[in-house]
């Protein structure tokens, strides 16, 4: 259902650019402005460069920070920065972190994967599945990139089902015993290592497991969308084309849904506009929810909030359970979903979910505008939610629990979109690893 192709991947010469480290970068959709400057300041060749320039002033649509990539991918080309593999690979992928807010004694997690190429497929077609929705403005922008560079710079990240783990340890015996061609700490201190498996017995192995697969994509939606706006804008300028050509195909990390490193975290709202008072919540909400206060004061706080958190995740799994803190107010609050209340097995994937629920049942009810729920703030960091409560930063906090991935899998497969901000999957490849610079 999948096509895979091993590829002739461009990688940095480390012996002209020092330590791979220094020239990766996060996923673009996460870096802030002063992340941006720092990557700039970091290395010359920074991968930030093409993946996220600046803008200058005097910028036009013939001279701009998507030209100046183009330029620069050139220019590293031409003096060796940037080098093709001589035979076609995949390239295994491990990353090995300490998963996000847990204890500083918690065990560390492996995820594995692989990067390739996967052919494009039509969203409607049965291989390939989205599971949330996209803006207009991120598709414009990356389609801007790919048009000036007609390259990869970042894997779009899937998953495919393979209970046995087979394809991984395929690729875990081919490279067994062989250093890793990357091995370094990056800077949010996981453990990054990358492997090239060129044997022709094994890709082929692993190409023929993955066409029986289809593969659900956990990040990277505006990107695919691009890669598919792009096939067309290519295919209307080539009147006779024949074959598969390099825009048919898109950059993948390729990793299994059942893989024990793979960590999906909650996204929790924080709302900036003003809220209803503790009593018209009570009244709001009261019918459809269980409310249990948490009180606390001063002295109390910290240890009353991890009272409040143990219960969000121990109730959770038993039934759809919320979080919420108002500013002004001592106490936390859980909202248990009433037995009459919650979505029959009959229901849609996406109506079961948790992030569906909060949205219809206390979002839109407590921020009823399309204003004031533009107006939210989101963060995957249980803590920095209710610290923005407590700073004034927020109005008001509502956490749930994270979505799981069979739920992801179960609304992409239906062929459903998940609310905005539903997931946040962890932790995410990183930029310039491997790039795919298309000849065509």
């Amino acid at each position: 259902m999948s096509q895979i192709f091993p590829f002739q991947g461009m990688l940095y010469d480390q012996t002209l650019v020092g330590p791979i480290k220094d020239v990766v970068a996060p996923p673009y959709d996460i870096i802030d402005t002063n992340g941006q400057k720092r990557l700039h300041d970091r290395h010359p060749h920074n991968i930030i460069r093409m993946e996220l320039g600046l803008d200058q002033t005097g910028d036009s649509p013939a001279h701009n920070r998507y030209t100046r990539a183009a330029t620069t991918l050139q220019t590293w080309l031409n003096e060796g920065i940037l080098k093709r593999d001589a035979q076609p690979a995949v390239y295994y992928h491990t990353i090995e972190y300490t998963p996000l807010y847990s204890a500083p004694d918690a065990p560390k997690k492996v995820l594995r994967g692989f990067l390739a190429l996967a052919k494009l497929e039509a969203l409607d077609s049965g291989h390939i599945y989205p599971h949330e929705n996209t803006r207009a403005a991120a598709k414009t922008d990356r389609l801007n990139l790919i048009e000036a560079c007609r390259s990869n710079f970042s894997p779009i990240w899937s998953l495919y089902s393979d209970p046995l783990g087979a394809i991984i340890q395929l690729l875990e015996t081919a490279t067994k015993g062989t250093p890793a061609r990357y091995d370094f700490q990056d800077d949010a201190g996981c453990r990054e290592c990358l492997w090239t498996v060129t044997d022709e017995t094994v890709l082929k192995q692993v190409t023929d497991a993955m066409h029986s697969k289809p593969l659900f994509i956990a990040d990277g939606h505006h990107r695919y969308e691009t890669a598919l706006n792009y096939q067309k804008l290519r295919r209307q300028q080539m009147s006779h084309q024949t074959g598969l050509q390099p825009f048919d195909s898109v950059l993948m990390l390729l990793t299994p849904l059942e893989d024990p490193g793979l960590t999906v975290l909650p996204t929790h709202r924080v709302a900036t506009t003003p809220l209803p008072s503790s009593d018209q919540i009570k009244t709001v909400l009261g019918d459809v929810f269980e409310l249990q206060e948490f009180p606390f004061n001063a002295s109390t706080q910290g240890h009353t909030r991890s009272q409040f958190l143990a219960s969000l995740r121990s109730e959770g799994k038993k039934a759809p359970v919320f979080g919420l803190i108002r500013q002004g107010d001592n106490r936390y609050v859980t909202l248990t979903l009433k037995p009459a209340h919650r979505p029959s097995i009959q229901a849609s994937p996406r109506a079961q979910l948790d992030v569906s629920l909060l949205q219809q049942l206390i979002v839109t009810k407590l921020c009823p505008t399309q204003q004031e729920q533009e107006a939210i703030l989101y963060t995957k960091d249980d803590h920095e939610a209710l610290d923005w409560v407590a700073n004034g930063t927020g109005t008001g906090a509502f956490l749930l629990n994270a979505t799981k991935v069979s739920e992801v899998q179960a609304v992409a497969a239906a062929g459903e979109r998940m609310p905005h901000k539903s997931t946040y999957f962890y932790p995410k490849p990183l930029t310039g690893l491997v790039i795919n610079v298309m000849n065509g």
